[in-house]
């Protein structure tokens, strides 16, 4: 999806090949929001009510020629892209860069076609997921600590230097405090080894206040917490089912 102020909406739907490519471009954000809530929600006629149309890519290209890895270098490919669509955050061109950046032991048509494949499956094996997430539950908990005045952020940064670094300034100019976690923090989260939660203060209020505002939000949310009250201890959330749906 994308908008620019003051125009319309357009939204584009791919489910198979290029032949099933669709989009559709309305003038208000209602429809918008009900059809992705629907479609992130697996509702099976979230799209009714669109006036959807083909979406004409152009000439299909080439086809990229067979991935030719060794047994190792596959297995750490396809380990590492498993585990980052795990985590839920990067979009289909990221999860490329991861394959096709620095070091490039394949093309970038390989990758696109690497990570479409997986990307699939990984789709199907989230269309059996019902109800609510316990990631859904964690962007809840941060959206009210958000209206709070705590600033809130999902995978955010990729380390604690940086995150630290860089929070202060990624929300309002009188938040209260802060609560984040980074993308190492992600990676651990799909191992199964729960959520660690980094918060801290900006206004001169002990950390210990934010703390047992994170605390609370997560509980009211339906997650698990383990704090013990300590403002040198990280929020941890355990246990932790972490399903997080894929979108974009």
């Amino acid at each position: 999806m994308w908008h620019e102020a003051g125009g319309d909406y357009t939204v584009e739907h791919r489910d198979g090949g290029p032949e099933r490519h669709f989009q559709v471009t309305v003038g208000e954000p209602e429809p918008v929001i009900a059809a992705m809530t629907g479609w992130a929600r697996q509702e099976h006629e979230w799209g009714l009510g669109l006036d959807w149309a083909p979406l004409d890519l152009g000439p299909a290209p080439d086809p990229a020629p067979p991935l030719d890895l060794d047994d190792d270098t596959r297995e750490r490919l396809e380990t590492r892209l498993h585990e980052v669509l795990a985590g839920g955050y990067a979009t289909r061109a990221q999860r490329v860069e991861l394959v096709s950046g620095e070091h490039r032991p394949v093309s970038r048509e390989q990758a696109w076609q690497l990570v479409d494949r997986m990307w699939l499956e990984r789709v199907e094996e989230q269309a059996a997921w019902q109800g609510e997430t316990d990631p859904e539950r964690l962007a809840r908990a941060f959206a009210a600590l958000e209206q709070a005045g705590i600033t809130a952020r999902e995978d955010f940064a990729c380390c604690r230097s940086c995150g630290d670094a860089e929070i202060g300034t990624a929300g309002a100019a009188d938040a209260r405090g802060f609560v984040y976690f980074h993308s190492q923090c992600t990676d651990a989260a799909t191992r199964g080894h729960g959520l660690t939660l980094l918060y801290g203060t900006f206004d001169g209020s002990t950390a210990t206040s934010i703390g047992r505002e994170v605390v609370t939000a997560l509980e009211e949310s339906g997650l698990s917490v383990e704090w013990n009250g300590d403002p040198l201890r990280a929020v941890t959330v355990t246990p932790l089912d972490w399903r997080k749906r894929l979108v974009g």
